[in-house]
């Protein structure tokens, strides 16, 4: 599948990683831990690359990065729909390992190593604002909204970053469960950051 092909994809993006919540590299600050370990899952409601449509279809891309993202030297692994059709898988493939252009051509300049594709079958939701995730053997991720801490009572917190690279505004809530299990990317962040929003990119 050549490069330079015209494509566009919209949908719902649900992230979360080892920061507290808010996430302080959403404002260009240092990871809470000094790292990055977080994943992404883009859940395309309207998509086309090419003569490919990607209408219904899950990606993700779940890394681990030892500084901050920009410094580079990552390892991640990215999981494609196992639903797809064979021309479905190749334009996907094009998009997550950043051939196309996108986020994912400049997530590709931060990592060493990039694994996959890994095919799964991906499951979930987002009632009530709170994003559920589950790839098959690798990945799952159930979030909750942020509590006050004296009064107990819920808060629904927004970013907005018109300069955003995944979204452009996100409500942030924390990750009741957020764990990677495949043999170059394993760990367990639950309870920590984890945000969901729209996200719309056109190519190349």
């Amino acid at each position: 599948m050549a490069q330079g092909i015209a494509w566009k994809v919209k949908g719902q993006v649900a992230i979360a990683c080892n920061c507290d919540y808010g996430c302080p590299c959403n404002v260009n600050a240092r990871p809470t831990r000094g790292d990055c370990e977080g994943g992404w899952t883009w859940q395309i409601e309207e998509g086309v690359y090419g003569d490919a449509r990607l209408d219904g279809l899950s990606v993700g891309l779940y890394a681990d990065w030892p500084k901050a993202i920009h410094e580079g030297d990552g390892v991640a692994v990215y999981v494609i729909d196992e639903r797809a059709t064979e021309a479905q898988r190749a334009a996907l493939r094009m998009l997550v390992e950043g051939q196309a252009g996108g986020p994912w051509a400049i997530f590709r300049k931060t990592l060493r190593e990039l694994h996959g594709p890994h095919y799964a079958r991906f499951s979930g939701d987002a009632q009530g604002g709170l994003p559920r995730v589950r790839a098959e053997g690798v990945v799952e991720l159930s979030t909750e909204f942020i509590r006050n801490p004296i009064t107990k009572e819920t808060i629904h917190p927004r970013v907005v970053m018109p300069e955003g690279l995944i979204v452009k505004e996100a409500a942030l809530l924390g990750s009741s469960r957020f764990v990677v299990t495949h043999d170059k990317v394993t760990y367990d962040h639950s309870g920590k950051y984890a945000a969901h929003g729209f996200f719309q990119y056109v190519g190349p």
